[in-house]
């Protein structure tokens, strides 16, 4: 079988200066179900305290990738370490997982439900009591405490499962598909409870199918198409494999200067777009000045996580990622 080509950037997921150690590192992970690859020579490294995303079209193989990371299933080949662990049920305490499939007792209140995970990791049931109180109150939901599950909007059920995944304060967290059914002003909550979770060290690794999310929390993503991955790095990194646009409008419509653009212009009226020359935009400024070219308007784009994806993984992953994206929203 082939090895998955993946391309790691070579500074890891952060600036070369970063001297974190690993919270996650996978190598070669393979998986098969009843003969069928699921994934494929998955490699990634995460850092402590990063935002990492996990990126592709449902059925890409992101869950069966999480849960491998986490000793959930383990994989046919390859290894994974989660702080340096190669048997991630030993430091289960420090761990929290979201799964995509919740599920909550109905008849529970939201308080016991809270209590009841983080027993589930080890922590007495009255400590979880009092800390689930604290998460509740501090998440606006104090007056959900003695509420039962099916008493509860959708999103706040979903809120609540997430305290119960935060209540024992582990140092890693994965969330799978987290925004998924949530709807704007819920979304915007979560990704400000990812922020703050890494603000204190903690590191946060999700999956999506919702790249926006992404682009605005990560540090590091891993894009999966067809159950490998063939790029893991920097975000900034994945948006530079793409060369940054040039929009120019000039009061000359003709003229000698035009020598000096780049010969895969395109011409749109009295604007021209071309990518950013490898020798920075300061030759050519020079020479569109000197030749009169009249500069009314110059501005650089740089491509965004979603034009990289879909220069890596291919626009048929693209085009079931927005598949997925307009089912959910449906």
């Amino acid at each position: 079988m082939d090895a998955a080509v993946s391309q790691l950037d070579p500074t890891g997921n952060s600036p070369d200066s970063d001297d974190r150690a690993l919270a996650i590192e996978a190598r070669g992970l393979v998986k098969r179900f009843d003969g069928t690859l699921a994934v494929d020579g998955v490699d990634l490294e995460v850092r402590q305290g990063a935002i990492y995303g996990v990126l592709g079209p449902n059925g890409a193989g992101k869950t069966t990738t999480l849960r491998m990371l986490l000793g959930i299933i383990d994989p046919d080949e390859g290894v994974r370490r989660v702080f340096g662990h190669d048997h991630p049920h030993d430091i289960a305490r420090l761990i929290g997982y979201l799964p995509e499939e919740r599920g909550l007792y109905p008849t529970m209140k939201a308080i016991d439900a809270i209590a009841f995970m983080g027993a589930l990791r080890g922590l007495p049931l009255e400590e979880g009591r009092k800390r689930g109180r604290e998460l509740l109150e501090r998440h606006d939901l104090a007056h959900a405490a003695e509420r039962t599950i099916r008493q509860l909007s959708k999103g706040m059920a979903q809120t609540v499962q997430l305290l119960g995944t935060l209540v024992h304060q582990p140092r890693l967290v994965v969330l799978d598909e987290p925004f998924s059914g949530l709807d704007a002003i819920n979304q915007g909550k979560l990704e400000t409870m990812i922020r703050a979770l890494a603000e204190d060290g903690v590191t946060v690794i999700f999956s999506t199918h919702v790249i926006h999310h992404a682009e605005r929390l990560c540090e590091g993503v891993a894009i999966i198409a067809g159950g490998r991955v063939p790029y893991a790095g920097s975000v900034e990194t994945a948006r530079d494999r793409i060369p940054a646009q040039v929009r120019l409008e000039t009061r000359a419509r003709e003229g000698a200067w035009m020598q000096a653009l780049p010969q895969d212009t395109r011409r749109e009226g009295d604007f021209f777009s071309f990518p950013l020359p490898e020798s920075g935009i300061e030759p050519l400024l020079r020479q569109l000045i000197e030749g009169d070219a009249g500069i009314l308007s110059l501005s650089i784009e740089r491509a965004g996580l979603h034009d990289a994806f879909v220069h890596i993984a291919g626009e048929a992953a693209a085009r079931a990622m927005e598949a997925d994206r307009m089912a959910e929203a449906g």
